[in-house]
């Protein structure tokens, strides 16, 4: 059975971090978008250190969708190198794993 995937990614703002994560349930790339607001970053960008006020979204979805879901989060996002890291998911509750599958079923 394929498993679910965790993708973790930042927004500069609450607002695009909704519309997008909107966007990609609808269309059956991620079966729930949790959008964390209140993140302080430090990070290097181009030869410089960086601070900024910024929201994370831990999408959920499924191994398969992967390309797709970077894809559509890229097309989207109002960052030039918008951060994608795609988290494995080790082990699941059936009933949570059985959830995502039904929800992202037929996505891309």
């Amino acid at each position: 059975m394929e498993r679910p995937l965790l993708v973790y990614t930042t927004f500069p703002d609450q607002a695009s971090a909704l519309n997008i994560g909107e966007a990609l349930v609808r269309d059956r790339l991620a079966a729930c978008v949790n959008v964390l607001p209140g993140m302080k970053s430090v990070y290097a960008w181009q030869g410089a250190v960086e601070r900024a006020d910024e929201v994370v979204a831990i999408l959920k979805s499924r191994e398969g969708l992967k390309d797709a879901l970077f894809a559509a989060v890229k097309g989207r996002h109002p960052y030039e190198t918008p951060i994608l890291l795609a988290l494995p998911v080790q082990d699941a509750d059936p009933d949570t794993a059985a959830w995502i599958m039904a929800e992202t079923s037929g996505g891309a």
